[in-house]
């Protein structure tokens, strides 16, 4: 089973704005980029052609990994808006 049927199986409800954030700037100049592989839901993708960081929100599984892993704390982090995120469920 591959990550989007994994990742399918999750419930979550969809904020209307985003609760991870970056700045592209210091993507840029970053040469790891560790959140594109630590990230178990592969919220992060880097586009080499457009030197652009996509981070698909929506995808989050709300573990923190990439706040850790990223060694320039260039990662805001926060739990989503109320209702919003990971539906957790007991069983």
């Amino acid at each position: 089973m591959n990550i989007n049927e994994r990742l399918a199986l999750v419930k979550f409800k969809k904020g209307k704005e985003s609760h991870l954030s970056a700045d592209h700037d210091v993507c840029m100049r970053c040469e790891k980029k560790y959140c594109t592989f630590i990230c178990p839901a592969d919220v992060y993708e880097w586009n080499e052609e457009k030197c652009l960081m996509t981070i698909r929100y929506e995808n989050c599984l709300e573990c923190g990994a990439c706040k850790i892993a990223c060694d320039k704390k260039n990662i805001v982090w926060n739990y989503p808006n109320a209702g919003d995120g990971v539906k957790y469920k007991n069983g």
